[in-house]
């Protein structure tokens, strides 16, 4: 596979090569105990998925569930000894294996399952009170697990899922249809999909080693690579910014590998690289706004952070942050939720056996003021298109926001109604605002409203129901231990 950097990262180590970058002295820190969330049981399901989605208001981390699947979403203030008994979302009746924020609404989530469904979930203003059962809508379609789901990057409730049925489908989960399915593309088990930056093309990696860049919406395959990586290990795949996909994998040797392709033209890699010799999977995590990509082995203690630039060899170390603790997952928090006033550029939640610990990424910088350079305009929580606009052709660029007052989420951005058949606008969430009063004063049915709470109600009755059967469940199990301990 072209000609393999062989040594490439040791050798940059060792000689300290010194390119000229406004990143080449970020530095990774991990925050202090006291603002980690700790007490928690991570997931121990084997799937290399990052268990762990934040956003500007929550943290949502795939835990332990007897009995089904569950995650915990908890408000990012809300550090410290999380209590066994904090409500989870707990709708699956298998191990969740992934789960996506929305990036137009930061109180829907979605979720993939053993179960073979994907959920999706509306958490309410402030958190969850009670445990969540109810979804607001299941997308059933998959024969085998959901291993994965991601939303779209601009179109307003389109959801892409695959599965271990090797079956992608894209829905609208306004409607709750799946509108695309993408069958006989790959033959076996799929290790990734992801987005283009405008969501008009998606790229997979595949258990048999191929890459794949498809056209969702022609049901076409546009550009392919078999063998990417020679290595029998799961392979990752993501878009960057100006179109190029930058893959993880592992050589015939089992030493892990990074490339560089360019889809047009994918005989060869632009560029190739060999890492080490752990057997992690490598979970790529990109930041358009930099052109940065962070490394962080399912495993590793480490996280490595690279430029890509239009210079040879194109994919440029940076630095390495380094921990004592290997990281069970990981999660990444989108550029508007950083804070610009200490000139943080990324901020990763590592998931360990029972915690989870937030680390920040810096530029080191005296000045005080707003760092334009660190921050161009970012994509914000707006989209650019509604859904039955992408599923009819159309692409939306993201639309981008600027960082320098710092981000303000926007008022009742929940309950802006577009679609009456939208399913996510139709179910208010919890403790929110139904209606401004000049809306309620010219509400010609304010029954609606006595009927969104008497709804709320039955589905916090439903919740406390199933929490008393959980607890009893557990009650009976304990006293089934005691009376053996007792014999």
């Amino acid at each position: 596979m072209g000609n393999v950097d062989k040594g490439w990262l040791s050798r940059l180590i060792r000689k300290r090569v010194v390119r000229a970058s406004k990143f080449r002295h970020v530095f990774g820190q991990a925050l202090k105990n006291d603002q980690c969330y700790d007490d928690i049981r991570v997931s121990r399901v084997t799937w290399d998925s990052s268990f762990c989605a934040v956003n500007p208001k929550f943290v949502a981390i795939i835990i332990e569930a007897s009995g089904g699947g569950a995650f915990l979403v908890l408000p990012l203030l809300k550090t410290g000894r999380i209590d066994k008994a904090y409500p989870t979302v707990c709708g699956h009746t298998g191990p969740v294996l992934d789960i996506d924020w929305c990036p137009h609404n930061d109180h829907v989530i979605a979720s993939g399952s053993e179960d073979c469904t994907v959920m999706v979930w509306q958490i309410p203003e402030n958190g969850l009170v009670t445990p969540l059962a109810e979804p607001v809508v299941v997308l059933e379609g998959h024969s085998k697990r959901v291993g994965i789901v991601t939303w779209h990057p601009t179109a307003r409730n389109v959801l892409m899922s695959a599965g271990c049925d090797n079956l992608i489908i894209i829905w609208n989960v306004g409607t709750g249809e799946a509108m695309i399915q993408l069958e006989d593309m790959h033959p076996d088990v799929i290790f990734s999909a992801c987005w283009s930056r405008n969501g008009a093309l998606i790229c997979t990696a595949c258990k048999d080693k191929n890459i794949r860049v498809i056209d969702p919406r022609k049901e076409k395959i546009v550009a392919e690579k078999d063998k990417a990586h020679d290595g029998a290990r799961p392979m990752r795949a993501i878009f960057l910014a100006d179109g190029n996909i930058f893959t993880t994998g592992f050589s015939r040797m089992s030493e892990r590998q990074l490339a560089l392709w360019n889809p047009k033209s994918m005989e060869e890699p632009i560029s190739v690289h060999e890492l080490d010799t752990s057997n992690g999977v490598l979970l790529p995590f990109y930041d358009a706004d930099t052109n940065i990509v962070y490394l962080c082995g399912k495993g590793d203690s480490s996280i490595r952070y690279f430029e890509i630039t239009d210079e040879a060899p194109f994919v440029h170390y940076l630095n390495t942050f380094s921990s004592k603790e290997p990281q069970r997952g990981m999660g990444y928090m989108p550029k508007r939720g950083l804070d610009v006033n200490k000139c943080e550029i990324a901020r990763f939640y590592k998931l360990h056996e029972r915690k989870c610990e937030p680390i920040i990424m810096t530029v080191p910088r005296k000045s005080d003021l707003f760092q334009d350079d660190l921050y161009p305009d970012t994509a914000g929580p707006d989209c650019a298109i509604e859904a039955e606009d992408w599923f009819d052709g159309k692409n939306g660029e993201p639309i981008l926001i600027s960082l320098k007052n710092g981000y303000v989420p926007g008022k009742n951005r929940d309950l802006k109604v577009v679609k009456k058949s939208n399913v996510l606008e139709g179910k208010p969430a919890k403790k929110a605002a139904n209606t401004s009063p000049a809306e309620s004063k010219t509400s010609p049915h304010p029954s609606i409203q006595n009927e969104g709470k008497l709804e709320e109600l039955l589905r916090e009755v439903k919740s406390l129901r199933d929490l008393v059967t959980l607890q009893d469940r557990r009650i009976a199990k304990l006293e089934d231990q005691m009376s053996k301990v007792a014999i």
